[in-house]
């Protein structure tokens, strides 16, 4: 079974039907099977832009049936997340593009579900291994 990481564009994409992702997202849903991968930065910002108690709801219950993993990170895993951070402080990387490149290094998982912009595909992780971005076709 593959597994992605999964950016916040997706998220907010299959939670807002008027999103112009949606329908894309939606099909890419439907067609993968295998583990999707995210973490807690992700999901506050996405919890922020959408800010809807059901579709806030919606990601617990997928959260809940396994359809949805959350990677733990904890406050060692926040330094790795602040010196990915730093190391690209010329980018536009934020927390949460920080905490899926540390859960790439940490899972080994680089193939990254992401809609809103291809910066996190500049990223290396060790041994100069790129991410690699799905579902935007």
């Amino acid at each position: 079974m593959p597994s992605i990481l999964v950016d916040t564009g997706p998220l907010v994409a299959l939670a807002s039907r008027r999103d112009h992702w949606h329908v894309r997202c939606v099909r890419f849903l439907q067609d993968f099977r295998g583990e999707l991968i995210t973490t807690w930065p992700v999901l506050t910002e996405f919890s922020h832009l959408i800010n809807s108690a059901a579709s806030i709801h919606q990601l617990q219950s997928w959260a809940q049936r396994g359809s949805l993993c959350i990677h733990a990170m904890g406050q060692d895993e926040l330094k790795h997340v602040v010196d990915w951070m730093a190391r690209y402080a010329d980018r536009p990387m934020d927390l949460a593009d920080a905490s899926l490149v540390h859960a790439a290094c940490v899972t080994g998982v680089n193939h990254v579900w992401s809609i809103d912009r291809a910066d996190i595909e500049t990223y290396r992780l060790p041994n100069r291994r790129r991410i690699r971005l799905v579902g935007t076709n």
